[in-house]
């Protein structure tokens, strides 16, 4: 089903780095890589790697963001310890570093270059893995993100005169950045499952944001409860994405892949597993091709168990988007599994799943408003449905 596909990647991208100890190592981005390779994936026939990647410039990244925050920015990576809080920069969650700026370009450069892969025509999906910033504001840094790749791809997208983009974020957080972005815009739809901002950072993403004045509509949120797994997630994923895209009419579908969501996550609360993520990215490559003629551009994100969870998830996200899925009873290559003991002095998970064999239960069978899922679902359908012509009760089989 994937006639080309490219996938960007540099060693250079190693340099957005918060320091030791931050949640959003490098690390979880290589060994996703390096599981890929260690996989063959990288030699598939139909797959071109795409480097060295070239820096976003600055003019690309003011298509989203302040003057004087990339000034700000570029500061804070002359002199991170002058960096401005008040466009947060040198917190916690966004320490400055020395050449921020400069990794931070590149790392928007990279989402770049698959959109302009897949504009092009020259690769029909693209995936960048380092990328998916989707928290960084149009005035300040947010949530591990100093720019926003996302935001400069579609950016650059429009400008290119593409008139239709629908964004899908499954990153456990709400895509609040790119939501911000593009929210009076109506050609972009943004449409977010996260865990409910009742529960976890950064506390927006409720049913009730459906876009600007002018684009209402066009923002779509899930806001699941915390301890929902991959059945209740899987329904409330095809209970509104696929009549959502089929009412916009995407001609390109961009979207973020941030693994967050998995049970074994340190930083939030869902419980979905390998097998019910690995889910999600067949379900957006179909429905690219269902519903934007094939045109797929794929990012990372969050994702914060760097051994189990992280190479698995990206590598099922890149065999998928290659045309090339791995079985998920697959053993992890020798190779794989040796490095990770002798560099990191951990075991490597064996296999490609966690053992699950969930399925998207259909929302009008055994529909139950009692049921918290089923709730956060009609919620965001009664929300955001009318505006596209769609009718936001299901049909209960109780």
């Amino acid at each position: 089903m994937s006639d080309s596909v490219a996938v960007v990647w540099d060693e250079a991208l190693r340099a957005y780095d918060f320091g030791p100890g931050h949640p959003l190592a490098p690390i979880r981005v290589q060994l996703a890589m390096r599981l890929a390779r260690d996989f063959g994936l990288l030699d598939t026939p139909t797959l071109e790697m795409l480097t060295p990647v070239v820096p976003a410039t600055i003019e690309q990244v003011a298509a989203v963001h302040e003057l004087d925050y990339i000034a700000a920015v570029q500061h804070a990576s002359e002199n991170p310890y002058d960096a401005d809080p008040l466009r947060g920069l040198g917190t916690p969650d966004d320490p400055a570093f020395a050449g921020m700026h400069d990794a931070s370009a590149l790392v928007a450069g990279a989402t770049l270059m698959a959109a302009q892969a897949v504009h092009s025509g020259r690769a029909e999906h693209a995936v960048n893995i380092a990328g998916g910033l989707h928290h960084a504001m149009p005035g300040s840094a947010s949530g591990f993100c100093i720019y926003n790749d996302i935001g400069v791809a579609i950016a650059w997208l429009l400008a290119q005169g593409v008139e239709r983009i629908a964004y899908i974020d499954v990153d456990v957080h709400h895509g609040d950045g790119v939501q911000e972005m593009f929210y009076d815009d109506p050609r972009v739809l943004t449409i977010s499952l996260h865990e409910s901002p009742l529960s976890l950072f950064p506390g927006t993403g409720f049913p009730e944001e459906i876009g600007g004045p002018g684009a209402l509509g066009s923002a779509v949120n899930v806001a699941l409860p915390a301890g929902t797994g991959d059945q209740g997630w899987l329904r409330a994923f095809h209970a509104v994405v696929p009549e959502v895209l089929e009412a916009f009419d995407p001609q390109i579908i961009v979207s973020q892949h941030g693994c967050d969501s998995h049970i074994d996550d340190p930083l939030a609360h869902l419980a979905l597993t390998i097998d019910g993520q690995r889910m999600s990215y067949e379900a957006i490559h179909r429905w690219a091709h269902r519903y934007a003629g094939g045109r797929w551009i794929a990012v990372g994100g969050g994702g914060y168990e760097w051994i189990d969870v992280v190479p698995r998830a990206w590598t099922h996200l890149i065999a998928e988007a290659a045309g090339t899925p791995i079985d998920p009873h697959t053993e992890t290559p020798e190779a794989f599994q040796s490095y990770v003991k002798t560099a990191l002095q951990r075991q490597a998970p064996l296999r490609m799943t966690d053992g699950s064999n969930p399925w998207p239960k259909p929302f009008d069978q055994g529909f139950d408003p009692a049921n918290s899922v089923d709730a956060a679902v009609l919620a965001t359908r009664s929300a955001v449905f009318p505006h596209l012509g769609l009718i936001a009760d299901p049909d209960p089989w109780f």
